[in-house]
């Protein structure tokens, strides 16, 4: 008798989920944080340190979240330097028409949402040619501050020189390029202080700014119209346009909240041997390093704590009269410092020793030939 045996693929029996205890699943949930029994004011605080892709992301999620992010209370900054991949920390960055075209239309786009959330603006950035009559960038920005709550933007940051992308444009100029140079100037100058104008009407408590300057006497007005001033960098707009030291001496005076004082300034070589006079009573940090042939006769800035300057080598050569000639007319600096700097601690990133003014020279020596374009530490005839 024989017994056949079959085999049998051996079934493995299905893994069982293991059952939570209702007592567990509870405490699970309860792990998670409330966040729609926060009162509304805290829930937007939340939100606002969200970018603003992560704010659009938001309002996907639920309708009472939709909500939220459209309080106006969560857009304070409209930054139009800020474009994911075309933020490339240029300025004029050449790139095609098309990449171009998709830039321009995502300025319109972010504009309109700024006005349709009623935004109430604190930060201002912008990179625009303010000349540019066919994007018409001046009519853009004009229109924002019309439509936006604006009354309490306290930072500005405008570049009106330039455009953060411009289409690449192959066409052949015929006119003189040196012609078409200032005529578009001179449109940035004008729309700059049409703008500006606007500017002094709706956000007069703005207390930081950073744009390029013209130093014309209608800006110079214009800009001393805000009074709650206490950050400023001013940047050279125009290789060819000087400053006067009446127009410097009458914007330092005019601005009495002003802590701190950034200088760029390129003195034009048919201004040469010309020297400048500081005077305010609230300026603490002053910073002329970036500026080219700014020369100091004389400050007065009791309250002044910390200050940057440098000597840069302008590639010119010069003969030895003609360099004696306008040395001569430049007094030392640590004489300027001693004499209009009773507070000073700080000279070039340096601490200062408190018995500083007592030694001549002493331990500023060396930061003096790095600074100081009198005869005694200019070691180079090129400027």
């Amino acid at each position: 008798m024989s017994t056949s045996i079959t085999s049998r693929p051996l079934v493995m029996s299905p893994r069982k989920r293991t059952l939570l205890p209702v007592s567990s699943r509870r405490k699970a949930l309860e792990d998670f944080f409330p966040f729609h029994l926060l009162p509304v004011e805290c829930q937007l605080h939340v939100l606002s340190f969200l970018n603003e892709v992560d704010k659009c992301n938001c309002a996907l999620v639920c309708l009472s979240w939709s909500c939220l992010v459209r309080s106006w209370k969560l857009w304070r900054v409209a930054d139009y330097s800020r474009r994911g991949v075309f933020h490339l920390g240029q300025e004029g960055l050449l790139v095609s028409n098309r990449e171009f075209e998709r830039w321009k239309s995502w300025v319109h786009h972010y504009t309109h949402h700024l006005i349709s959330r009623r935004a109430s603006l604190l930060t201002l950035k912008a990179s625009f040619d303010l000349g540019d009559c066919c994007h018409k960038w001046s009519e853009l920005l004009t229109h924002l501050l019309d439509n936006v709550h604006c009354r309490d933007l306290s930072q500005l940051d405008l570049n009106w020189t330039f455009t953060l992308l411009e289409p690449l444009d192959l066409r052949v100029h015929t006119s003189s390029s040196s012609h078409q140079d200032s005529i578009t100037k001179m449109d940035q100058v004008n729309s700059f202080q049409v703008l500006l104008t606007k500017l002094t009407h709706s956000c007069p408590r703005i207390s930081k700014m950073r744009l390029h300057f013209d130093w014309s006497e209608e800006s110079v007005s214009l800009l001393t119209q805000f009074q709650q001033l206490r950050v400023l960098e001013l940047k050279y707009f125009w290789v060819f346009k000087g400053v006067t030291p009446s127009t410097m001496q009458t914007l330092t005076t005019s601005l009495p909240n002003l802590k701190s004082l950034t200088l760029h300034i390129l003195v034009p070589l048919r201004n040469l041997g010309i020297s400048y006079t500081l005077e305010s009573k609230s300026i603490e940090f002053l910073d002329v390093s970036p500026s080219r042939g700014l020369v100091f006769s004389g400050l007065k800035l009791p309250a002044l704590r910390e200050l940057r300057a440098k000597k840069i080598v302008r590639g010119i050569t010069l003969d030895r009269r003609t360099r004696l000639r306008i040395q001569s007319r430049w007094p030392c600096l640590y004489h300027v410092l001693r004499e209009g700097t009773p507070k000073l601690q700080t000279l070039n990133h340096e601490r200062l020793h408190p018995t500083w003014r007592e030694k001549l020279y002493g331990e500023m020596s060396a930061i003096l030939h790095e600074s100081c374009y009198c005869v005694q530490h200019l070691d180079s005839w090129l400027w």
